[in-house]
């Protein structure tokens, strides 16, 4: 079996869903544990709760991967008065890191609204409500010889996709000067002497959770040795990063025969919905877990139904009537998040012990 620490399987986690794409109030990462254990199995779940420690703990597994962090707020006492202390307090007795991939999982290409409109099976999937503030340009000038190499480095880097395009970029040739003190060794030109080189500026998109990625990948391939670029901020929104999904069903459905079929599909012992406003629908808007506050996004794109968890009373009355309101609950719409780890890390970690917890976390019971 292939040894690992938390911080490698961190890493494949946070590669799939940066950090950084996760909300002001989140707190996703890793909780509990050191990043350096080496890690022995990983249980994956929804929820951190007593069972799922006590699971970890029967089943030989020090590393817990949640989608819901264990710890939103500062602790400031750990002594057992409340269940998350009690938690925290008996995964570091018996050594489990405890790591969660919350929000940004959320917003990810791929995560988990994309995994619920999979498992309804549409199509032209497009981000419901796409990011601000999460895009960059960098700039980089490269000798004309070594462009095609540093332009493929940023490529693989994640760099340069824009919408279903990628290995995206902007070239324009020139010539860039600089002279190197006697401390250097240049790839062009002499130490002390002023050097005029061909260049080609490369410019490429970047989101910024991995511009540290994209940087060093850079460095890297580039023959220079001090490697200029910029970075610049963008206000354009990310196209591929953001909270819930839109798309559409291959053949319109009756709205009753649908709202049996999301039933069925997300295992609901029952769902709230408002007024049955079309005799069918084709265009679907998801968000897993609290996402009411996309109801305007969805009605905006023509969405025939929105269907997300955690609705209250009044929030059904804001539909007007435009649109089909569907509250699934929030653990039914978040459930899949485990595949989502499980596949993730199956695929990276092929042999390597990896179990989906078998507990139903969901604190709430239907009579």
């Amino acid at each position: 079996m292939q040894t690992i620490t938390v911080s490698q399987v961190a890493s494949i986690i946070e590669s799939f869903s940066p950090l950084g794409l996760q909300e002001n109030y989140d707190n996703a990462g890793l909780a509990i544990g050191s990043p350096s254990t080496e890690v022995k199995g990983i249980l994956i779940a929804l929820d951190v709760t007593p069972e799922i420690a006590d699971e970890a703990i029967a089943t030989g597994c020090n590393l817990i991967i949640a989608h819901h962090p264990i710890i939103f707020n500062g602790l400031k006492r750990i002594t057992g008065a409340t269940l998350t202390e009690r938690i925290v307090i008996k995964a570091i007795q018996n050594d489990i890191a405890i790591y969660a991939a919350h929000t940004n999982l959320d917003s990810v290409w791929g995560g988990v609204s994309h995994k619920m409109a999979e498992k309804l099976n549409l199509s032209n999937i497009k981000v419901l409500s796409p990011a601000n503030n999460q895009l960059a340009k960098l700039v980089t000038f490269a000798p004309t010889s070594a462009a095609q190499k540093v332009r493929q480095a940023l490529f693989d880097s994640g760099a340069g996709n824009i919408g279903n395009y990628d290995s995206c970029s902007y070239n324009t040739e020139g010539q860039g000067t600089f002279r190197g003190s006697e401390s250097t060794n240049p790839f062009v030109g002499e130490k002390g002497e002023l050097h005029f080189e061909p260049e080609t500026r490369i410019e490429v998109i970047v989101p910024k959770p991995i511009i540290s990625k994209v940087v060093a990948a850079l460095k890297s391939v580039h023959p220079y040795e001090e490697v200029a670029f910029d970075i610049y901020p963008l206000e354009n929104k990310n196209p591929k990063a953001g909270l819930g999904v839109i798309g559409s069903l291959q053949e319109p459905l009756n709205s009753d025969e649908f709202l049996q079929h999301v039933k069925t599909i997300f295992n609901c012992t029952q769902i709230k919905h408002s007024n049955i406003v079309k005799h069918q629908v084709k265009k679907i808007a998801l968000c897993g877990g609290s996402g009411f506050s996309l109801l305007n996004n969805a009605i905006s794109q023509n969405a025939d139904i929105f269907i997300t968890a955690d609705i209250k009373y009044h929030g059904f009355f804001e539909t007007e009537n435009k649109i089909l309101l569907v509250d699934i609950g929030h653990y039914e719409s978040e459930l899949f998040a485990i595949d989502i780890f499980y596949e993730l890390l199956t695929k990276n970690l092929p042999t390597f012990a990896i179990r989906k917890t078998s507990l139903n976390t969901n604190p709430i019971n239907y009579l």
